[in-house]
């Protein structure tokens, strides 16, 4: 039945032979229920691998360039996460603020430092300060900067909207200190922008003794230029001017008539005031000029034929008529010397000698007595500069004012 059954299966004209038992054992299929073997492969690497059962190789590398994938992406968001911080430390912070300000002061851009928020400021602001809201602006420029260098952001610390950035310098050849108070102004996209919230400018009161013009940082002023009461302004009283802070401000005065050594003010506070005195001393030249106007006013004086000349401080005084008019000469002029007086100048007393001949009738008898001596005096004097700085002098004998 077996052999018929077999035979049925068959199509026409196929041979219907049977695989003997050898052909069987060499090609058989494994048995039902056993899993065959994978075979070996080599990986990408050169090593030899097995895959999974029912897993095939390629699936397995794609879970490893997946993972590979993942930790690229996650090391590239920190990078740019790390990337990004210093970026804004080193440009939107604050912090970079402060430092874009104190780089435009350095290189002297002062026009372009007055454009940075929150620097410029009102009248009602200083006043608010308690500030001479009338101060002068003219030292905000290039020409009354001095040099600023080794510019350092040291600290940075926010408290509510207000941010403090603390910065070191040096002003000159003086190392300095200041804080700035900084907040918000808004947002460029997604940039913050920032403005001071107290304005860096400071207030600079000068005084100046003895003298209508005078120089900062090399930069020349006159008070009648910066004072508020302009070409009126009273010698005597202080010039508020605004400046930079930081920045170093020396002032001194040099003019044919009166010189002192410079005075270096180191403006390291914003709003502050920073009263500054300044006396000067007359030049050599200057004494020189008091001293011909006084030998010229001295001859004048001898030319009187009088025994008291008019306006001058030397004289001779006798009890008896004269019998002819005397004649007077300067014997040794007084050396003169020039000291501050308020806004102007003094000659202090000062000794010289005149010389007198005359003849003295006597009248109880008509005798006369030649005179030829010597006569000491003593002289003071005053010295104005005028608006056109020509200087006016007055001598007198001390006590006759």
């Amino acid at each position: 039945m077996e052999r018929e059954a077999l035979d049925a299966s068959t199509p026409e004209g196929a041979s219907s032979s049977v695989p003997s038992a050898s052909m069987i054992d060499t090609v058989s299929a494994p048995p039902v229920g056993t899993v065959q073997a994978a075979p070996a492969t080599v990986d990408d690497l050169g090593q030899a691998t097995t895959a999974a059962p029912g897993i095939p190789l390629r699936a397995t590398g794609l879970a490893r360039d997946l993972v590979a994938i993942s930790l690229a992406v996650v090391v590239l968001l920190a990078a740019m996460g790390v990337g990004g911080f210093f970026l804004y430390r080193a440009l939107y912070s604050p912090s970079a603020f402060v430092q874009h300000y104190l780089s435009l002061l350095s290189t002297g851009h002062a026009a372009d430092a007055l454009e940075v928020p929150g620097v410029a400021i009102d009248r009602s602001a200083l006043q608010a300060a308690g500030l001479p809201e009338n101060a002068s602006d003219a030292l905000l420029r290039q020409a009354a900067l001095a040099t600023l260098t080794d510019v350092r952001i040291i600290s940075e610390t926010t408290s509510g909207a207000t941010t403090e950035v603390t910065a070191t310098y040096k002003a000159g050849r003086y190392p300095g200190t200041t804080t700035f108070s900084v907040r918000r102004e808004g947002w460029a996209g997604f940039i913050p922008t920032w403005r001071f919230a107290r304005s860096p400018l400071a207030v600079v009161d000068l005084t100046v003794h003895g003298s209508m013009s005078f120089q900062v940082n090399n930069f020349r002023l006159d008070k009648r230029q910066v004072a508020p009461a302009g070409s009126s302004v009273d010698p005597a009283k202080a010039v508020p001017m605004l400046v930079f802070s930081p920045g170093l401000y020396s002032v001194r005065v040099d003019t044919t008539i009166s010189y002192s050594q410079g005075v270096a003010v180191l403006s390291d506070a914003p709003m502050k005031n920073v009263p500054v005195q300044l006396q000067t001393k007359p030049t050599d030249k200057f004494v020189s000029v008091v001293q011909d106007r006084v030998n010229d006013f001295l001859n004048q004086c001898a030319t009187q034929q009088v025994l008291q000349p008019t306006g001058c401080p030397f004289g001779y005084v006798v009890n008896n008529r004269i019998a002819d008019p005397p004649q007077w000469s300067i014997k040794t002029p007084p050396k003169v010397t020039v000291v501050p007086d308020g806004e102007g100048w003094a000659i202090p007393p000062t000794g010289g000698t005149a010389h007198i001949v005359v003849d003295i009738l006597a009248i109880y008898d008509g005798s006369i007595t030649h005179v030829d001596e010597d006569v000491p005096f003593t002289m003071v004097g005053t010295i104005d500069i005028g608006l056109d700085g020509t200087a006016s002098i007055r001598v007198s004998e001390p006590g006759s004012d």
